[in-house]
């Protein structure tokens, strides 16, 4: 069962609605949908007014959501490899990016299509991921959340990965069953599509329950986050 985020929402005072990354067998409960032009993220609007992308290894449109999100290499490796670090110079040197690319894989399918879109609470065993997106402050108190229930420092429950912003909402997650955190859309080549204050976090389900779960006794419900909210309104208000 889904779990639920309205509260969460409301306390963070989150007005974008949240994004989920699905692995499905069949497209048709997540209508209607939208074909961006290139890069998926140029869908931002569309997400908010409830619509879908899909993405499969037929249809994608971007070669990098292809590579990223279904395995398709639109060119031979050693080819990709130069390509990202001497054309769009994302590495030092071909040779970084070959390393790279031996220890980041991309995605692997589970059925034959990928959507992203508005959650849908009846899909949920088919989501994979879920997106915040957040101004800096809500990236705080989520992040505060995802530590939560951590003990050690070395746990990892939140990471910030190098990767396109398609492979930041799948690819990058070492482990889907554990709760895990990304600080995503940090790749500048899609960031044109977002609002300039807005960031995300990506979370994998495991973390989606435990932020939605947060308590009375929690952070989420006492004075720090009141009074930052205060002094921002106060801020705006001069």
């Amino acid at each position: 069962m889904q779990p639920h985020a309205e509260k969460l929402i409301e306390i963070a005072g989150i007005t974008t609605p949240l994004v989920g990354f699905y692995d499905v067998p069949d497209t048709q409960p997540f209508a209607p949908f939208v074909t961006p032009r290139h890069c998926f993220f140029s869908a931002y609007a569309n997400w908010q007014n409830g619509e879908s992308v899909v993405v499969s290894r037929e249809t994608f449109r971007c070669k990098g959501a292809g590579y990223w999100l279904c395995g398709v290499a639109s060119r031979p490796r050693e080819a990709f490899a130069d390509f990202l670090a001497n054309e769009e110079g994302l590495k030092a040197s071909t040779d970084l990016m070959e390393q790279w690319l031996d220890h980041q894989k991309p995605y692997q399918q589970i059925h034959p299509y990928i959507v992203i879109g508005p959650l849908k609470t009846e899909q949920y065993a088919y989501l994979r991921t879920v997106t915040f997106f957040v101004n800096p402050d809500q990236l705080s108190l989520l992040l505060t959340g995802a530590e939560y229930h951590s003990a050690r420092s070395g746990e990892h429950r939140v990471v910030s990965k190098f990767g396109s912003g398609c492979s930041q909402l799948a690819a990058v997650f070492d482990d889907f069953d554990q709760p895990q955190a990304i600080i995503s859309t940090t790749d500048i080549a899609m960031r044109q599509y977002l609002p300039a204050d807005i960031l995300a976090l990506t979370v994998t389900r495991p973390m989606f329950a435990q932020l939605c779960e947060l308590d009375e006794d929690s952070f989420l419900f006492k004075p720090f986050w009141k009074r930052l909210r205060k002094a921002r309104a106060e801020h705006s208000a001069t």
